[in-house]
């Protein structure tokens, strides 16, 4: 049994975030395929957009089924499994020479993602931490994913100037393979109990959960975070790429080797994952002292403004930074918050699969945010209305977290 003296940096912690930060590189680089492959095959937008969205959302349907599996069989064989399915719709995504190709073999990946991301690495991480550093746990372990992020972009598009993206792809698929090697570390002691909620099924505290009004509210807010997220990620490199104004040959981006717009598409996704290693620490820590549904509203407040001031003022390469910078401090700052309230309301013996079903909401904002990004930019030429969109589903958002019932379950434990 744990006590509240555990050690904050423990070997879970850290395997942990090696596992979600080489994961999360991977998967934060797909918008810089968006042009190459498109142009290769002289596809339109939608149909690499399409496969984007199809993988995130079989990485929403993947979460609780890995989660319940970890639950079931042990943390460490989830994890094999996703790396290993993860590897395997990369090398087979890598031989694929059709949209329906790709797009029936993102599962895999989406899957992949589910094995070794948030929803297993999380729960493990929260039940080896104590009741006083999970909130903080949680948040460090959801930058680890920023972490990848801020490499994961740029080193593809680095990669992609040297060789095919087949080959970029083969290269991932080793990397997801060679994190495998830290599995050791992940050894996760047994949740804190009561014997009441040693007791309880899954299926009874599952049941309990859908019937809670606050689960529910939990389950749309998370919404409009997936949507945003996924169509940033799939498609802010190709906004940047075409919309733009022009690198100044003597300015400062040029300087730092950022000369083209394309260039910076890639560098803001990086910038957006390092502002958020900050800003997802920070709200792990803040998650310690105020209530966690009031900063969860700000959050979704903050980039519900972010989003419609950028859209509504001219865009340069300083606005495209300013926002990256912005979003990305309020951008995964949602996961510690999410899932510490999770765990708070309903325990920790299956924080896994409840987390899981709630992350299933993000998967599917974020499979409309990939897939409309696609296609209403086939039929109008350009993603202002998308951009729209995410204004309003941010706000929505950030209403419904307000009714949510911030206390512990009957049989949570204490």
């Amino acid at each position: 049994m744990q006590t509240d003296r555990a050690p904050l940096f423990s070997p879970v912690l850290i395997a942990g975030c090696l596992i979600i930060m080489t994961g999360f590189a991977i998967r934060a680089s797909f918008g810089v395929f968006q042009i190459p492959i498109a142009e290769e095959f002289g596809w339109m937008r939608a149909e690499f957009s399409f496969a984007i969205a199809i993988q995130n959302l079989a990485w929403g349907i993947g979460q609780p089924f890995f989660g319940a599996l970890a639950e079931r069989f042990g943390d460490r064989k989830a994890i094999v499994l996703g790396a290993l399915t993860y590897a395997a719709g990369l090398v087979l995504s890598s031989f694929a020479v059709t949209p329906a190709a790709h797009q029936m073999l993102e599962i895999l990946v989406g899957f992949g993602i589910a094995g070794t991301g948030f929803g297993v690495i999380l729960a493990v991480v929260g039940r080896a931490a104590s009741d006083e550093n999970r909130s903080l746990a949680l948040g460090i372990a959801t930058a680890a994913g920023s972490a990848g992020q801020v490499f994961g972009a740029p080193a593809a598009q680095w990669l992609l100037s040297m060789m095919g993206w087949q080959q970029v792809f083969l290269i991932f698929a080793a990397l997801i393979l060679a994190v495998l090697m830290v599995l050791p570390m992940m050894r996760s002691p047994a949740p804190p109990a009561g014997r009441a909620e040693l007791e309880e099924s899954m299926g009874t505290i599952l049941s309990r959960a859908f019937r809670d009004p606050s689960y529910t509210l939990i389950f749309l807010g998370f919404f409009s975070c997936g949507y945003q997220l996924g169509f940033i990620t799939a498609h802010f490199p190709a906004f940047v790429t075409e919309m733009c104004g022009a690198i100044d040959p003597s300015g400062m981006l040029a300087s730092l080797g950022v000369s083209t717009t394309s260039a910076l598409g890639a560098v803001s996704i990086s910038v957006i994952g390092l502002a958020n290693i900050a800003g997802t620490v920070y709200a792990g820590w803040l998650g310690r002292k105020f209530s966690r549904k009031y900063l969860l509203s700000a959050i979704y407040v903050g980039r519900t403004i972010a989003a419609a001031l950028f859209i509504m003022l001219p865009i340069t390469p300083g606005s495209v930074l300013i926002f990256s910078v912005v979003m990305g401090t309020l951008w995964l700052a949602t996961v510690p918050l999410t899932s510490g309230l999770v765990a708070h309301i309903y325990g920790l013996r299956y924080m896994g699969t409840l987390y899981g079903i709630v992350f299933l909401s993000h998967q599917i904002g974020s499979f409309i945010g990939v897939w409309l990004g696609g296609r209403l930019y086939d039929l109008h030429g350009d993603y202002t209305l998308v951009w729209w969109i995410g204004v309003g589903v941010g706000a929505f958002s950030a209403i419904v977290h307000l009714p949510v019932k911030e206390e512990r379950s009957a049989l949570a434990p204490a």
